[in-house]
């Protein structure tokens, strides 16, 4: 009797237990989820998800890489550039969000500042070093008066030569970076304001050290996680006006550095950037993991710079060149400036037989971002860019020589920052360790409670067979002759 009683409380305990296994293998991912939609919306009250979105605590580097020309003289008579790579020249970045303002419609506002720091033990060389890239102010504003009547051209020859400005410039890398003085640009200034970008010195980054990146309204996820982070407006507008078709000048994506949640390897990347002037989009391209923490890498695709020609849709964006590269000129003060990966990477190969002196990679020159997908936050990032100029012979400006036509590469950089330290223990125990003792935890409850349903069930038959015989008087058993 005590063996039966025993059985059956057994049984039930392993039903219940089994049960709850069960439950757990259908609710557990929902709780989950549920807790990582609560963190991840913006929202001050979201402490630590809050606080790595305002004050971004992983550390970004800004590598820089010129091409410093080495046969200046022989370019100007017409030959083939060649050039040699310099750098890196590493600079730490620090993003600061400010002005921050919530909206009744779930959006929230801010201004994201930027400054840069040179860090010399990370970099090869020093910012005195002397390098030699073409003179945009000359051969950029060259291209740009092409097509005016000769007496112009001929007049802003004459300009150069009364400022003594040559077609190439020999200066320090800290000079060509943040700005250097000169008399050209503030005579430009003076009486042609707003012809040129900044008002100060003239720098390749002048503009962007110690500046923002617009004021950007973006959702906070709280009405709908699949909106989180995905731009609402920027300056105020939701479409640009740099290009020649509604759907380039769209704002799509976040303001690229988190994506909603729940990922899948058909999701992209969408982002706009502010100093590309357009919307960019990642592919996925391969499973990954990075401390244990398991990853999605997303990568540039070739239609991301691709021509109209090559891809219908970038029709937009053109006036175009070669696949692989981005005119720029609509939103650069028309200045005849071209964006690609590095090395002209992915691009038209014949862009490599204009300059001697590139070896694309995809190690070394393609872009990625490395995503966690269960909550959209990057991991690893590295977005490689390179600046280029258009140069040609421009008859009636003599500082043009007899220069060959050719989309000149003058600089590239890399931008870069991974998870590293607290931050990654802290991302590693909640977004994998947790969420696999649940795992863990479903299975044995499963395991426990079918084990002690079966013993239930074999304690019962074995009891009812060694149930005492009460007419024979034996214990139960049963003998066979």
């Amino acid at each position: 009797m005590n063996k039966s009683k025993l059985a059956i409380g057994l049984f039930v305990a392993g039903t219940m237990t089994a049960v709850f296994g069960l439950v757990i293998v259908f609710v557990g991912p929902i709780i989950i989820d549920d807790q990582i939609v609560k963190n991840l919306v913006i929202d001050p009250k979201n402490e630590i998800s809050y606080t790595m979105w305002k004050d971004i605590p992983v550390p970004f580097f800004m590598s820089v890489y010129f091409f410093n020309i080495l046969n200046p003289t022989e370019v100007l008579a017409g030959e083939k550039p060649m050039v040699e790579q310099r750098g890196p020249y590493v600079y730490r970045k620090r993003l600061q969000k400010q002005n921050i303002t919530f909206h009744p419609n779930d959006t929230v506002s801010y201004l994201e500042y930027r400054s840069y720091f040179f860090e010399p033990s990370m970099s090869v060389g020093n910012e005195s070093d002397v390098v030699t890239i073409p003179n945009m102010l000359v051969l950029g504003a060259a291209v740009m008066m092409e097509n005016m009547p000769i007496a112009v051209r001929l007049l802003l020859s004459a300009t150069f030569k009364g400022f003594k400005e040559g077609p190439f410039l020999s200066k320090s890398v800290g000079e060509l970076m943040w700005g250097y003085d000169s008399k050209l640009v503030d005579f430009l200034n003076k009486w042609f304001p707003g012809m040129l970008p900044s008002t100060g010195k003239f720098g390749l980054f002048s503009e962007f050290n110690n500046s923002n990146t617009g004021l950007f309204t973006v959702h906070t996820g709280k009405d709908d996680i699949r909106l989180i982070h995905k731009v609402n407006s920027w300056n105020g507008l939701t479409k640009l006006i740099y290009w020649r078709t509604p759907q380039c000048n769209m704002i799509n994506g976040t303001a690229g550095q988190m994506w909603p949640p729940f990922m899948t390897k058909e999701s992209t990347l969408p982002f706009y950037s502010p100093d590309a002037c357009r919307s960019l989009e990642l592919v996925y391209q391969r499973e990954g993991t990075m401390k244990g923490i398991p990853l999605y890498r997303f990568v540039a695709p070739k239609t991301m710079f691709a021509n109209g020609s090559d891809y219908a849709p970038n029709e937009g964006f053109c006036p175009c060149r070669q696949s692989g590269l981005l005119n720029v000129s609509s939103c650069r003060a028309n200045a005849q400036v071209f964006i690609s990966q590095p090395h002209f990477y992915n691009a038209d190969p014949v862009l490599l037989d204009y300059v001697q002196g590139l070896q694309p990679t995809e190690d070394e020159h393609g872009l990625f971002i490395d995503i966690h997908p269960e909550t959209g936050v990057p991991l690893n990032v590295s977005i490689r860019l390179q600046l280029n100029l258009y140069m040609k012979k421009v008859s009636g400006i003599t500082e043009t020589g007899k220069i060959s036509e050719v989309v000149m590469p003058m600089i590239w950089f890399e931008e870069n920052g991974y998870m590293d330290g607290a931050i990654v223990k802290t991302f590693h125990t909640n977004l994998v360790l947790l969420p696999m003792v649940m795992v863990y935890m479903q299975y044995c409850f499963l395991g426990l409670g079918l084990a002690t349903v079966l013993g239930a069930v074999l304690l019962h038959y074995r009891g009812k067979a060694t149930v005492k015989d009460p007419v024979n008087g034996t214990d139960g058993h049963i003998y066979h002759e």
